[in-house]
């Protein structure tokens, strides 16, 4: 509920402060001096664009703010989810600079101008004269039925699961669409896989490979420098190792004669020893070395075919055409499991749509129960406000497919006269029949308690004598509810009103100023009776004025 509203530096208005009660409060004033200006000023802080036209200083800032009590609006989650400050009291608003530049705020924290708007759906509803057209709109019927249906449980548990369903639909889309890419590529991935996978590579290969075939290519000239080192060493007539121990053994006959021999011979010996050991070694490897053609070959066909697969592959060694390996293998499996993936997901697709349908039908059940309600409270409201005569209907048609809201679609037909053909409400309502169509169906959802506040702005257009009565009968019934604002140029509306302002300008010599005040008893029979009596205020207006206050 507003309760509180403050406007400074906006259109004609300076300062204004309202205070605003529950119930039924009017707005009265003569053309031109404000009314409509303080519903553009809520509209700001309701999220709506503005420029710096709006500012009746243009070198100061305008400043609109609203004080709203929220304690029973179950909109705790909103603020949770931007992470606002909650309170029972929330404060919305706005300041436009002279430079332009427009700022937000909930709770005096700063927020985006849509998070404003989404907050502002939740706390007020400004109906004028152009809102008929949302009797157009098929999203709202839908929603009225709905809401006198009230099954908001089952259709937030819906819209989750259908957020779910459709979610499933885009990722089996992605799948189907991933596996035919695949498809086309799986088999060269599968080529290139087996051909890796036939080479058998093992980390390490290609060194090995290299130094082995490094050695064939040179075995008979190493095998040729190792024969002839053998036979230096050990084989040969003259050979080292034989020398050596002829040498030592003339060193021992005199060593005994001279003490500092014996460490000579010993090195002798421990070099003796060590070429032995060579000699053997080297033996052993010439043994060993064996030139083979047949080997040179495979060994070069074995590099040959490494060599090529770096190259088709971009890789540098051995280990990399192995990780390559793995990566194809990789893919392959990625490729083999996608249909696994798509036939899972299609079976999830196929128990959400089964127990969507469920739901679906016992939302369409609820609202095929609630119309003829629906239908017949329209209807006794409209006779009330002049078209007894009107004829009211609620299509409901099923659709093929799942909606957000189900898989129904609602119509409204309605003719103003008896007897006259049921069409849609675009097609046959006047101005006037629309705007009181309009009101019935807010006082319906009023009923359910749908709007927290509703502001009417002049809608009242057109309407007179005993029917502008029966509007403000139907205003204020709603005020039983939740919170009505009406701004009215009609005598009949504005007695129905639990609480009246006027709204008044005053010209100066430079400039022209709205103003609004609350008018006390006498106060309101004196502004009755110049709406009655085009501003010339007569006894006989008064009269009427103080009549109509006391119905």
């Amino acid at each position: 509920m507003l309760q509180h509203f403050v406007i400074e530096n906006y259109a004609l208005i300076r300062k204004l402060n309202i205070g605003f009660s529950g119930g039924f409060t009017v707005i009265t004033g003569e053309t031109g001096a404000g009314k409509t200006i303080i519903v553009g000023a809520l509209s700001l802080i309701l999220g709506q664009r503005a420029d710096t036209k709006v500012l009746w200083d243009k070198d100061k800032k305008c400043v609109v703010e609203g004080i709203f009590n929220i304690a029973h609006y179950h909109i705790k989650s909103f603020f949770d989810e931007h992470d606002l400050d909650y309170d029972d009291r929330a404060i919305l608003r706005r300041e436009i600079t002279p430079s332009g530049k427009s700022r937000a705020f909930i709770n005096d924290t700063p927020v985006k101008l849509n998070q404003l708007r989404e907050l502002g759906q939740h706390l007020v509803d400004i109906h004028s004269q152009n809102s008929v057209t949302l009797l157009n709109d098929a999203n709202f019927q839908l929603a009225v039925v709905d809401t006198y249906a009230n099954h908001n449980n089952l259709l937030e548990e819906y819209r989750h699961e259908y957020k779910a369903y459709l979610q499933l639909q885009r990722q089996l889309k992605e799948l189907t669409e991933k596996e035919q890419e695949s498809k086309s590529e799986q088999d060269y991935y599968q080529f290139l896989y087996d051909e890796l996978a036939k080479a058998d590579l093992k980390e390490g290969e290609q060194q090995e490979i290299e130094s082995e075939l490094e050695l064939q290519n040179n075995a008979e000239a190493i095998k040729t420098a190792l024969y002839s080192a053998k036979e230096e060493l050990s084989n040969s007539e003259n050979n080292i190792t034989g020398r050596l121990s002829a040498l030592q053994t003339s060193i021992d006959r005199v060593a005994e004669h001279y003490k500092d021999l014996a460490t000579i011979s010993q090195r002798l010996e421990s070099s003796y020893i060590d070429l032995k050991d060579i000699a053997s070694e080297i033996e052993r490897m010439e043994e060993h070395i064996t030139y083979d053609p047949g080997e040179i070959e495979k060994l070069s066909e074995r590099l040959d075919l490494i060599y090529r697969l770096e190259q088709k592959h971009r890789a540098g060694s051995v280990d990399e055409l192995i990780k390559a390996r793995e990566e194809l293998a990789r893919k392959l499996s990625e490729i083999s499991s996608l249909e696994d993936q798509i036939v899972l997901v299609r079976e999830q697709i196929k128990g959400k749509r089964e127990h969507l349908e469920k739901l679906a039908s016992s939302i369409s059940e609820n609202r095929k129960k609630a119309i003829p309600s629906i239908e017949k409270e329209l209807l006794n409201d409209l006779s009330q406000l002049g078209m007894p005569d009107a004829q009211f209907k609620i299509r409901q048609t099923h659709l093929d497919d799942f909606t957000s809201d189900g898989t129904d679609a609602i119509q409204f037909m309605f003719n103003a006269n008896k007897g006259g053909e049921l069409l849609e409400v675009s097609r046959i309502a006047s101005g006037g029949e629309l705007s009181r169509l309009m009101l019935s169906v807010k006082s319906l959802i009023a009923q359910r308690k749908l709007l927290p506040t509703i502001i009417f702005d002049e809608i009242d257009s057109g309407v007179s004598g005993d029917i502008a009565g029966k509007v403000g009968h139907i205003m204020n019934r709603m005020a039983n509810d939740m919170q009505v604002i009406a701004i009215s140029h009609l005598p009949q509306i504005a007695a129905r009103g639990n609480t009246h302002f006027m709204v008044y300008k005053e010209t100066g010599k430079n400039s022209t100023t709205s103003y609004i005040k609350q008018l006390n008893k006498d106060e309101r029979v004196e502004e009755m009776a110049k709406m009655l009596s085009s501003n010339q205020l007569t006894e006989a207006a008064m009269e009427t004025a103080r009549e109509l206050l006391k119905q």
